[in-house]
């Protein structure tokens, strides 16, 4: 990506955050877990594809936090806001380095698959352990039995988790060239 204005950083930092924030919280699948699985995570890889690891990380993270508090799960936010932050930052890492000068174009489609799996491990994995720590300090404990029954409880989010990261994968891979398309007319990204 070329470089941004400042205030260019700013208003595309806020839309991505903007759209995070819409997609998780309008279309909702409440899952029997008590969490919801939701299309915001094809715009935390695409905050992170457009804007870079750092700027993208901040937007899929305040999007998505603003997603839980307004939706009522206030004790989430912190978590959430670490886990998108990081899914979105590895994520455009991982992009940036497949996808280099001169050969982006013909690496895009694979390069965005690929960089959105493993962005979508640290989603997963980051929300196994947190809501490890979480059930461990709401309901079980710390110490062996409480630590055991927050992994099995943690381990029936995991594949919704997985269900959220494939739709999030696919939504971003359809949806990039939408992106820099718009992205070239506005001049705010080099695509």
């Amino acid at each position: 990506m070329k470089q941004l204005s400042a205030t260019r950083q700013i208003v595309m930092t806020a839309m991505f955050a903007a759209l995070t924030l819409l997609a998780t919280f309008i279309i909702k699948i409440q899952t029997p877990t008590f969490g919801y699985i939701h299309l915001g995570d094809a715009f935390v890889l695409l905050s992170g594809f457009f804007l870079g690891p750092f700027l993208g990380g901040l937007a899929a993270g305040i999007g998505s936090a603003l997603s839980d508090l307004l939706g009522g799960y206030a004790i989430w936010v912190p978590g959430t806001f670490v886990i998108k932050y990081f899914t979105a930052f590895v994520a455009a890492f991982v992009f940036g380095a497949l996808t280099k000068k001169g050969t982006r174009k013909n690496f895009r489609v694979p390069g965005i698959v690929l960089s959105g799996v493993i962005g979508e491990i640290v989603m997963v994995a980051g929300y196994f352990f947190y809501n490890v720590i979480i059930i461990g300090a709401t309901e079980g404990g710390f110490g062996a039995a409480g630590v055991g029954a927050a992994f099995s409880a943690s381990l029936a989010e995991v594949p919704f988790n997985i269900v959220q990261g494939v739709v999030g994968i696919v939504l971003a891979t359809i949806l990039e060239p939408v992106f820099a398309k718009i992205g070239r007319s506005v001049s705010w990204s080099e695509a």
